[in-house]
């Protein structure tokens, strides 16, 4: 089984993996605790908000495109395709870019006229959405061709000079939610545009592109499934925030977001240097039809996905008062008590994510939306019942439920314990196609 291990290239993509995790996790936790020293709850709460709108943009306007570019990409055959697979998914995410952020200030404005705050936040929340878009398209299309090493420092890069900067602002100019936007959009135009410059890739003018298939119907095609599905995984990763902001307030939204910051970038560091390792090379196995060494590949990534849940969650069983007064200032300890829930559902929530990539391999976004719905509806009922009865412990307790429950939906989708070959595949596009067929006959 650990044969495939000893490629070389595999584990060169396992270093540069966590070189990039670990040192963006290291900036993040740095950056957190010198932000929260200097900003009150109510401030990073307001931050944590915008913050959570960009994410929304990106994950339900833009990263469908860029998750289907690289997918897709291992299945180019030349420089000339990859350029039309890259440029067609540029096209695709800055149309849907551009909906986002109309929407957002749009949204802004409408809210900033009832409540009479300030609408420059919300276009500063636009702004960033266009930066960090930018950077998540060149990093995932970097790790979807296995380039690990420039991904890993292009995401480095960023997270060292996003709190730096913000930090920066913040002291000369004061406790402000602005200042602390400002520092993330320069940080990521500073690094977007050197790794642009440094990782680009220049163009064969010698050679002609040849280009045998229409890209824009392919990734149109996976991506559809994933939009209302990002717009899910949305809603169960930072929709407690705007539960909490609703029936409690902006300070106890920072205090949850701060802590759940710290805890779920912890898990999802890690769980995301295996995800960089072994998704493209998985990936890479089923668009060449080699199931065995795919299936091996798969099961290992789960064994680590499993063991990283129960060491990590024990761990922070252990030393949650020390990791609090580590990485938070003291007026945010009071949410230590948070922090062992909200481990065990990233715990699942990356265990879910694992059990799901056959779907993902397969092409079959379809189910795996699905398994994001029966999260999603989770998550809308337990998160209010859970801080209207409990306040912050209760959207804590919250995660293990919808992340539990979306984790066994996936698990019974993919059914990872099988070895789908040639056949099986061929059989299961057969059921796919005659099922879309009837459907459009009636």
């Amino acid at each position: 089984m650990f044969g495939l291990l000893k490629e070389r290239r595999l584990f060169g993509d396992a270093f540069w993996a966590l070189f990039g995790q670990m040192m963006s996790a290291c900036a993040l936790l740095a950056g957190t605790r010198v932000l929260t020293e200097l900003v009150t709850p109510d401030i990073y709460g307001q931050v944590a908000l915008l913050n959570g709108f960009v994410a929304l943009g990106v994950t339900l306007f833009s990263y469908p495109f860029i998750c289907a570019g690289m997918r897709i990409v291992p299945e180019c055959l030349n420089k000339g395709e990859r350029a039309a697979l890259y440029g067609v998914v540029t096209r695709l995410t800055a149309k849907a870019t551009a909906l986002a952020i109309g929407l957002l200030v749009l949204g802004g404005v409408t809210y900033s006229y009832f409540s009479h705050s300030d609408v420059w936040l919300f276009m500063l929340a636009g702004v960033l959405l266009i930066v960090t878009v930018r950077r998540e398209l060149g990093i995932q299309l970097l790790i979807g061709e296995r380039k690990q090493r420039g991904a890993s420092l292009w995401q480095t890069s960023d997270s060292i000079l996003r709190p730096v900067l913000a930090i920066s602002l913040v002291v000369w100019g004061g406790q402000k939610a602005e200042w602390v936007l400002l520092g993330y959009i320069a940080a990521s135009v500073v690094s977007n545009t050197a790794w642009s410059l440094m990782l680009g890739a220049k163009p064969d003018k010698n050679r002609p592109l040849i280009i045998t298939r229409n890209f824009r119907t392919e990734v149109w095609a996976y991506a559809l499934p994933l939009i209302p599905m990002e717009l899910i995984f949305w809603v169960n990763g930072l929709g407690d925030r705007y539960v909490i902001g609703y029936l409690m307030t902006a300070a106890e939204v920072g205090l949850y977001a701060a802590t759940y910051m710290i805890i779920n970038e912890a898990f999802n560091r890690s769980a995301m240097v295996l995800l960089r390792t072994f998704q493209p090379v998985y990936f890479q196995y089923c668009s060449q039809n080699r199931s065995k060494e795919g299936f091996r590949i798969l099961w290992i990534w789960i064994g680590c996905v499993v063991a990283l849940g129960i060491v990590g969650v024990s761990l922070l069983l252990v030393t949650k008062d020390w990791v609090a007064s580590m990485v938070l200032a003291k007026s945010y300890h009071s949410a230590v008590e948070l922090m062992p829930a909200i481990a065990v559902g990233c715990a699942l929530h990356a265990l879910g994510t694992v059990v799901a990539q056959p779907l993902l391999a397969n092409k079959r976004t379809r189910l795996l939306l699905l398994g994001r719905v029966c999260g999603a509806v989770t998550a809308a009922i337990s998160i209010p019942l859970m801080v209207k009865n409990y306040g912050l412990i209760g959207a804590a307790m919250a995660n293990p439920i919808y992340f539990g429950v979306e984790m066994l939906v996936l698990a019974i989708l993919a059914k990872p314990w099988r070895n789908i070959g040639v056949e099986d595949k061929a059989a299961i596009e057969q059921v796919d196609e005659e099922a879309s067929d009837s459907r459009v006959t009636v």
